[in-house]
């Protein structure tokens, strides 16, 4: 039987990072009864295996996963292996438009799981797939389930809502995407369901189908033996709570973080280019950062957002790297970036260009020629300008290149740099 920190204290750790705990005067209550009784209480987390590779905007919800784990509770994961196959009514993510199979779910969850691992805990983490019961479902058992939910109910969605505002289709099969969800919570018994804000009508709808003596009994056919365990109240469940998190801004510092957009950091990037990204990051979103990524205590990251912003990022990077990567990668990136690019120097691997030798007459090209076609710069007239403002360079010593018809020697090897990063060397073919 765990041991559980005074109710005060989970709740410090609780709160931080949630955008929203609702309802959130249940929360206490829950928590006071798990330390009262010694259970723990039963925190759930869904996800579709659609092909995710796992980025930061992912971890905030699986740390704070994590930091249930670490306060005694009983995590359970749920695999949509069913759900996935009727896909996020959202539209969101384009993967979810497309129909995937059953070897395309597992193989999927597979991946995923690999790249949670480093995350959670799941060795001590409960994972179901939901096709176990929806699989198995009858038709009957599936209209006595959808006769618990009314369209009303399903309009108040907010995408559903637009979507018939805008008169445009929604097909039957997405209205069973939340009430799947939903049932999920029910044959799992979840105290605690985790997840972004846009989850809201999903939680408040399992908490719906929890109190309903006939949904009850009907998936007590699916609840496992340490659900049973805890007892039907009258032939219902305790209702749940959802535990919402921010979305965590991408490294525009506008748009959500997501792959599709281009503004993301993988937690499985090398280290190197994961500090790369942390560094282009606006001071502005340093602080969110902090609070959903790091561990790190609140008055001491005023203290280091108080300083240089380059030492606050770097300290950043360093942190969050280490949590993916082995212990001292976090240095090991920073150091790098601060002798490659914070320090000025040249990076220890630089790449090639080609230049054709059909380019080349009597051993020269112009300046602005040459910068274009090792592909440093789109166009000629950025050349120009990349050299009217002193900012073009060449040879070993890099030596500042004056004007745009400049004739540069070409040899193997010749080093080339515009502005304070692109760097490259020329090979003649």
């Amino acid at each position: 039987m765990p041991t559980f920190l005074p109710v005060a204290d989970q709740l410090a750790v609780i709160r931080r990072g949630v955008e929203k705990i609702v309802p959130e005067e249940e929360l206490a209550k829950k928590l006071a009864w798990s330390f009262k009784t010694g259970q723990p209480l039963r925190i759930k987390y869904g996800i579709d295996p659609t092909g995710i590779d796992v980025h930061l905007g992912h971890t905030v919800p699986l740390r704070k996963m994590r930091q249930f784990q670490e306060l005694g509770h009983q995590v359970v994961i749920i695999i949509g292996n069913a759900t996935a196959m009727v896909g996020d009514p959202s539209g969101r993510d384009e993967a979810r438009k497309k129909r995937l199979t059953a070897d395309d779910i597992e193989r999927n969850a597979r991946d995923y799981f690999e790249q949670v691992g480093k995350v959670v805990d799941l060795s001590q983490a409960e994972v179901h797939r939901n096709g176990d019961w929806f699989n198995d479902m009858s038709f009957s058992e599936l209209l006595r389930l959808c006769g618990q939910v009314t369209v009303a109910q399903l309009l108040t969605r907010d995408d559903f809502a637009k979507r018939y505002a805008a008169q445009t289709p929604i097909f039957l099969h997405e209205c069973l995407y939340p009430m799947m969800q939903a049932f999920d919570s029910v044959c799992i018994a979840a105290d605690v369901e985790l997840g972004g804000t846009e989850q809201l009508y999903s939680f408040m709808l399992a908490r719906d189908l929890q109190g309903s003596l006939a949904v009850c009994e009907l998936a007590e056919q699916w609840m496992n033996a340490e659900v049973k365990s805890r007892g039907l109240e009258n032939g219902t469940l305790p209702t749940q709570i959802g535990v919402m998190s921010p979305i965590l801004v991408g490294l525009d510092g506008v748009r959500r973080m997501g792959k599709s957009l281009g503004n993301y950091i993988g937690i499985s990037e090398p280290p190197y280019d994961m500090m790369k990204k942390f560094m282009q990051l606006p001071d502005s979103v340093m602080k969110m950062y902090y609070e959903l990524l790091t561990d790190i205590p609140l008055a001491e990251v005023e203290t280091i957002l108080a300083g240089h912003p380059k030492e606050a990022k770097l300290r950043l990077g360093t942190t969050v790297i280490d949590q993916y990567h082995p212990a001292g990668s976090g240095a090991e990136a920073a150091a790098r970036w601060q002798q490659e690019i914070g320090s000025g120097a040249l990076p220890s691997e630089i790449p090639t260009a080609k230049i054709g030798r059909d380019q080349i007459q009597n051993g020269t090209i112009a300046a602005a020629v040459l910068l274009k076609s090792a592909g440093l710069v789109p166009t000629s007239s950025e050349a120009r300008r990349l050299i009217q403002g002193g900012g073009a360079y060449f040879g070993e010593d890099l030596q500042t290149i004056t004007a745009h018809d400049q004739q540069i020697t070409i040899s193997d090897g010749l080093l080339l740099k515009a502005g304070k990063k692109k760097v490259i060397r020329v090979v003649i073919e």
